[in-house]
Formats: structure tokens, C-alpha cells, sequence
């Protein structure tokens, strides 16, 4: 075994889990966070979504001088009453809604983080372009092809600064290595494999229905997803498991690892799509998304494969998760701690493991601010548009997957050969919700 894999190997064995996670406020975060400054100086953020990611997402805003917290929103009054007095620990009030679209009236937010689960995603940000609000909003953009191309339009009406949190791309390991990709040192590139293999998943085990938790608002949290009995598998972080909300690990961390397939191959949509899998692991728990899939997504001159298992953690090349871009020359293995290129005999230079740097989520907020001082989204690292495709891609290897058919793309026409895949191409809203339409 190389050196650099024995590194990465090491390196990979802690990492978090589907997220990246900032701890609670503690003695020493809550030195780092900046010395207020001048209120005429400060860019003020509302945060939608206040647990998860959402949180750690404001954690990372708040390591940049001139930010503050001015409002949080969520529809669960146990964890913004805790998020508002943490925010209170460091001096910093906040107003507190149960309805976004109060806070997105509250003229002293400047910015929004949505931070909830994905089937809010494309309601939220039309709303906050509307509002004139600029918009971080959590990957995957959208849940389904139909939200993402209305979000795409949306940010055009608006002219809006919207920057998505695949995070990953505001780190300098990951953007040296795309970089070598586009080199051309690995040769012809005919497949490109990206994976997740998810040890800590445990099954979901079935619970009966129930009522919500005092403080908690249900309707509010299903908002435009199918009316359901409250069960607590559906509800904080479980809901990335079933389909009323959101798209398995394909959407939760296929668009991390295959926006980077997407990138380094500098392509769009494939021209046809297969997938096969299933509920292999823990075929009698209560999700609804494949723990098991495997997908591949067929270009004019290469092939993406996508992989994804639960409670194991050997996936390709030894990880836990990554992106290997296989050439004729060498194997460049890319992932969240690192890269290293291993070669084919004597056809080019080894490369040993690049460390990641770290801190990438606070430079992708970072980068988030820049482009609003900036007045452009033109310097963003993960506008809506790019963000956009990746989700989609994602969402056709899902479709896929759910119709057991080998799909064509037909992209002139933003369609399938086959009208059982056609129809889950669209949103599908209930209890009133609809569509946004960006006039």
C-alpha cells in the first residue's frame, strides 16, 4: 500500500458525519467570534432553520468581522428558544419567528440562511429573492428537477445573490485538485466513480405515529409536502430519508462528491441514466430511500458512476467517501482530507496525499460576504446555477433508481423517453402550496 493511501486511510477515520457540524457555543468559540463593529458597518443575517446545519452554518458566518444574527426562525419553539439564549450568551439579541415570511418582512435582515429540510428549499429562496434578501440556501438547492430550474429563474428575475452550501468548493485541496484534473496529466479519462459508504447509519427503526412535541408547529413543518400523522423517523434529521422531503445520501451527499465528478469533467447532463439497488442493509427499517444504490450516468465519452452503502465504511479505495477520476495515465482519489494521484506504470509522476486546509465552510461564507460587498454574484463559488445542475443530476439518477428503467435524456427538451420518469421530474405540493411562478 502507498504512503499516501495509508495516510488518507488514517486521515479519513474521523470524519463527521453527513454534515459538517460546528459544537454548541463553547468558552473558546465564543472568543473567536469578532468584536462587534460599528451597527452602520454590520451585514445582518436572519437564519431560517435554526438546528443542523442551519446552526453551523451561522457558527461559520459569525467568524467573520462585520456579521451579526438578527432573527431566527423555526417552527420548533424548544430549539429556537436554546439558539436564541446561546445567541444572547455572546451579546447578541434576536427577534424570533415561527413563520419565514415574518422574518423575511423584518427590513433590518439584510441576508438569509436556510438551513431546513430540502422540501422548504425552493419556497424559501424564491420568497427571500423576492424580498430582496440575499440568500444562502443549503444544498441540494432543490427537490426536485422542476424546483431547481424555478430557483435558477428565480435568482435571474431577481438579479439576487444566492450562493448554495456545497461548501466543499471553498476548499483550496478540492479546487488544486480539480485543477490537476484539467491539467491533463491523468491522460484520457474514461470513468469517474464518486461514493459514500456510511458506517455510522444505523436502521431507522419503525415507530408508531404520534403526536408532535409540545412547541412544535407540524402543519407549519410539512408545509408543501404530502399530509402525513406526525412520526418522529420523518421529522429532524431522519427526513433526508424519505421521499416526501428529500432524496437519500444521493441528494445528501451525491451532490458533494458528484458536483466534483461534474466539475473536473466539466459537464452537464448525461445522456442516459441507470440505477439499480435497493433497501439491502436494513431492508425491514422504516426509510424509504435506498440504503444500497449503485448509478451510472453515461456521457459521449466517459461514464460517471455513483455508490453509496450504509453501515459500511470500505467503499472504493478504502474511504468513506470520494470522487477517483481514472485515466489512461493515472487514478487522482480526491476527497474531504485530501488528494493523491496514483499512477499507472511508468506513465507519469506520482503525487503524495494534499492535505485539506480546513475552515472551508467559514471561507465559503466568507466568500458569501464577499460577493454581497461586492454587489455580484459573479465571484460566488457555488452560485444557483451550478448548484442547480449537480442537484439535478442527482435527481435523474434518483429517478432512475425509482423507475427501474434505463432512462435517455433528452435535453432540448428537458425530458425522459418515459412518462412514469417524466412525472417525477415535477414538484408535487399539497395543503394549498404551490409552485412559485417567476414572472
Amino acid at each position: 500500500m502507498s504512503s499516501q493511501r495509508r495516510n488518507f486511510l488514517r486521515n479519513t477515520g474521523g470524519l463527521l458525519l453527513g454534515t459538517t457540524l460546528l459544537p454548541v457555543f463553547t468558552e473558546d468559540l465564543l472568543a473567536a467570534v469578532p468584536a462587534t463593529t460599528a451597527p452602520s458597518d454590520q451585514l445582518t443575517f436572519g437564519l431560517i432553520g435554526v438546528n443542523g446545519m442551519g446552526w453551523s452554518n451561522l457558527q461559520a458566518l459569525l467568524k467573520i468581522p462585520g456579521t451579526r444574527c438578527v432573527a431566527l426562525c423555526d417552527v420548533d419553539e424548544n430549539v429556537l428558544r436554546r439558539r436564541a439564549a446561546e445567541l444572547e450568551k455572546i451579546n447578541m439579541p434576536v427577534k424570533t419567528y415561527s413563520d419565514y415570511r415574518q422574518l423575511l418582512d423584518n427590513k433590518e435582515v439584510q441576508a438569509v440562511i436556510i438551513g431546513t429540510p430540502d422540501h422548504w428549499h425552493c419556497l424559501m429562496m424564491t420568497d427571500a429573492c423576492a424580498a430582496g434578501k440575499y440568500v444562502y440556501v443549503e444544498k441540494p438547492c432543490g427537490n426536485s428537477v422542476e424546483e431547481c430550474a424555478v430557483m435558477e429563474a428565480a435568482q435571474q428575475r431577481y438579479k439576487s445573490i444566492v450562493q448554495v452550501g456545497q461548501w466543499q468548493r471553498s476548499a483550496p485541496h478540492f479546487r488544486d485538485a480539480i485543477d490537476f484534473v484539467h491539467s491533463g496529466k491523468l491522460g484520457n479519462i474514461r470513468t469517474v466513480k464518486s461514493w459514500a459508504y456510511m458506517g455510522w447509519m444505523k436502521p431507522v427503526p419503525i415507530k408508531p405515529d404520534g403526536t408532535p412535541p409540545p412547541g412544535v408547529d407540524y402543519t407549519k413543518w410539512l408545509g408543501p409536502a404530502t399530509s402525513r400523522p406526525f412520526n418522529s423517523n420523518r421529522f429532524h434529521f431522519n427526513f433526508r430519508w424519505f421521499w416526501d422531503y428529500a432524496g437519500g445520501l444521493m441528494t445528501d451527499w451525491g451532490v458533494h462528491m458528484i458536483d466534483y465528478a461534474l466539475l473536473g469533467m466539466k459537464a452537464g447532463f448525461p445522456n442516459r441514466v441507470l440505477a439499480s439497488g435497493g433497501k439491502m442493509a436494513y431492508p425491514d427499517d422504516a426509510s424509504e430511500t435506498p440504503d444500497t444504490l449503485t448509478a451510472v450516468f453515461e456521457y459521449d465519452k466517459f461514464n460517471m458512476v455513483w455508490e453509496h452503502a450504509t453501515g459500511i465504511d470500505l467503499g472504493p479505495y478504502g474511504l468513506t467517501h470520494g470522487t477517483a477520476f481514472i485515466g489512461n495515465n493515472g487514478t487522482l482519489v480526491l476527497n474531504r482530507e485530501g488528494w493523491y494521484v496514483t499512477p499507472e506504470k511508468g506513465k507519469m509522476e506520482a503525487v503524495e496525499l494534499q492535505k485539506d486546509q480546513g475552515t472551508a465552510l467559514v471561507r465559503h461564507m466568507q466568500n458569501f460576504v464577499d460577493a454581497i460587498k461586492a454587489g455580484s454574484p459573479d465571484g460566488l463559488h457555488t452560485p444557483i446555477q451550478e448548484a442547480s445542475l449537480t442537484a439535478q443530476v442527482c435527481q435523474l439518477g434518483n429517478i432512475a433508481f425509482r423507475t427501474r428503467e434505463k432512462l435517455t435524456w433528452n435535453h432540448a427538451k428537458k425530458s425522459f423517453d418515459s412518462a412514469a420518469a417524466n412525472k417525477l421530474l415535477k414538484a408535487q405540493y399539497h395543503n394549498n402550496y404551490k409552485l412559485p411562478r417567476i414572472g
